[in-house]
């Protein structure tokens, strides 16, 4: 991948000589001939294009926003309700990550959300117990968790 990025990176840098133009439009001009001349040569060379990993990465940070957002208001209309309507929990979630890098990542993505906590992973590290300050429904919490962070994760690091 950094081989990649470098090399779509002198692409552009030549565009620019090649045009004898030095301005940021050209530079950037160049970059997107060189995302183009990367995702045709991808078929002949056998690598995987890197830029989607980059929208991957992308749409990570806008799921983990969106989330964030969601958690900041559910936990605001708890706090501002008369009473204390809440069913805390602690939930176990199966989870198919293998890296510590991104069972550290699942984990921090979790505690960064409001109302939950990622507390212990088991001994194999093929569970990550989670404290809510609200838990419904443990299955469903458990799928969300499964097809939002951990689906979106995996489309990064695979």
């Amino acid at each position: 991948m950094a081989f990649q990025i470098l090399l779509n990176l002198v692409i552009a840098v030549i565009w620019v000589f090649l045009q004898n133009s030095y301005t940021w439009v050209d530079f950037l001009i160049g970059y997107v001939v060189g995302l183009f001349i990367l995702f045709v040569l991808r078929r002949f060379l056998k690598f995987d294009f890197y830029f989607r990993r980059v929208i991957a990465i992308i749409k990570l940070i806008l799921l983990f926003s969106k989330e964030l957002i969601l958690a900041n208001w559910d936990v605001i209309k708890i706090v501002l309700s008369p009473k204390m309507n809440i069913q805390p929990g602690i939930i176990a979630v199966p989870t198919k990550l293998k890296t510590d890098w991104e069972l550290t990542l699942l984990a921090s993505l979790i505690t960064l959300t409001p109302g939950t906590l990622s507390m212990d992973f088991s001994d194999d590290n093929k569970i990550l117990y989670i404290h809510s300050i609200h838990v419904p429904d443990k299955e469903e919490m458990i799928k969300q968790i499964q097809n939002t962070f951990e689906k979106a994760i995996m489309e990064v690091t695979h």
